[in-house]
């Protein structure tokens, strides 16, 4: 059976902080595969401006390119509507067939709000949830994930991290304030961001 790790966001843009801790759980979990799903329209960030889908979706293919165990999905860009990351398994898993074992790679930010997410009790049945520690991050409050299902926060892996503390609003603010960013994102991906004039002051002002 495969064992596919799966990594969702906006990847507003893709950086070394993606990279590193897809890396981190490959080896750790011994996974055969780390696909990265771009999201399309990423709900919990509704209210913020998020640049367009195909940006993005190009940013995590210069990305993840060099690396054969990398591979990067469009199911959310194409799908229409918000997107929710119980759709995104259930697509996969048709996609993969039942010879697939899905791994859900999340930061320890977003493993605390698991329950807010739609059919967050499915979700855990659909894959095994990994939460990826960041320097700072402190250890999960897992308490709410017991509201979802008893047992669930069980059922959920964590792991250290690679101890890399890279955020993409971080970058933005750098690329709108004309710094440098050639250590915090490959250089293909400096170069999209560059030569597509993206993250400019007026856009970055939205937060």
């Amino acid at each position: 059976m495969a064992k596919l790790g799966v990594m969702g966001g906006t990847f507003d843009p893709a950086h070394t902080g993606h990279l590193a801790a897809a890396e981190y759980a490959r080896v750790c979990l011994n996974l055969d595969e780390v696909v990265f799903v771009p999201a399309g329209r990423p709900w919990m960030k509704e209210s913020d401006t998020v640049s367009a889908a195909e940006d993005r979706l190009a940013m995590v293919e210069a990305a993840v390119g060099p690396n054969p165990r990398f591979s990067v999905s469009r199911i959310d860009i194409e799908r229409p509507g918000r997107t929710y990351t119980v759709d995104t398994l259930a697509d996969l898993s048709r996609a993969r067939g039942a010879d697939a074992k899905l791994y859900l790679l999340l930061g320890i930010d977003a493993l605390t709000e698991l329950h807010r997410w739609q059919e967050p009790s499915r979700v855990l049945t659909m894959a095994t949830v990994v939460g990826i520690g960041r320097p700072g991050s402190g250890g999960p409050d897992l308490g709410n994930l017991e509201a979802v299902a008893p047992g669930a926060s069980r059922l959920v892996l964590l792991t250290a991290g690679p101890g890399i503390d890279v955020s993409g609003s971080d970058i933005r603010r750098r690329v709108a304030a004309g710094h440098e960013i050639r250590h915090l994102v490959p250089e293909a991906v400096d170069e999209y961001i560059r030569g597509h004039g993206l993250y400019s002051p007026v856009e970055v002002a939205r937060e």
